[in-house]
């Protein structure tokens, strides 16, 4: 059965739509400039940066207003701290991706080729993380039936996620030609990519009991 908890109010569905739209875009947006940096585009890169940065304001406005309207309009009340607490983590993820090419920004960390395909599957991976649960809260606030179709991938996609990382700073470690200071540089940036996926997690695990919660 179809369940939509947001069916008196068309105009906060449409701006929630908006809001988890500019997740799933920065994911993008944040996986074409990681792949410039890698290519030496600097010009390139520095637009991906220009645009997830405008991303993460419209998503901070888009909160904000649905925030406001949630308590002033008196909507949802059942459910309005799950889904507050819902937005708040998601926007996480929004900031995560904003932050991720901010770090290459002020660091410019040096990334030799053999490392290239690693973070690259890494990127990509976790991109499929936040989108599997972009998918899932669209879910959960249209048709709560059919929200086991995207929430088992979360984790699947975490996971991989983890091995790849693992296996990552591992290979940076074991090189020799690298100082302990880079090796640490390294290991730091990808565990940041890492903690993005977690948090995706992180946010599913909180989406099942609202599940319950909302079946009950």
């Amino acid at each position: 059965m179809s369940i939509n908890i947001l069916r008196s109010s068309i105009k906060i569905e449409r701006q929630i739509d908006e809001f988890l739209n500019q997740i799933s875009e920065a994911g993008l947006i944040f996986k074409s400039g990681t792949e410039a940096y890698l290519a030496g585009d600097a010009e390139g890169f520095e637009a991906k940066l220009a645009d997830i940065t405008l991303k993460e304001h419209r998503g901070d406005e888009l909160r904000r207003t649905i925030e406001t309207a949630l308590y002033s309009k008196t909507l949802i009340p059942e459910s309005r701290g799950d889904v507050l607490e819902l937005l708040e983590s998601m926007d996480y993820l929004l900031g995560g991706f904003k932050g991720a090419l901010w770090r290459i920004e002020i660091e410019s960390p040096e990334i030799p080729e053999p490392f290239h395909a690693g973070i690259l599957e890494l990127s990509d991976n976790v991109v499929k993380t936040a989108e599997a649960i972009v998918l899932s809260a669209r879910a959960f606030f249209k048709d709560l039936s059919t929200i086991t179709n995207h929430m088992h991938k979360v984790s699947f996609w975490e996971t991989e996620c983890d091995k790849i990382v693992s296996r990552l700073q591992r290979d940076i470690f074991r090189d020799d030609s690298l100082r302990l200071s880079h090796k640490m540089q390294l290991r730091d940036y990808t565990g940041g990519l890492d903690k993005i996926a977690d948090k995706a997690e992180d946010v599913a695990d909180k989406l099942a009991i609202y599940v319950i919660k909302r079946s009950l």
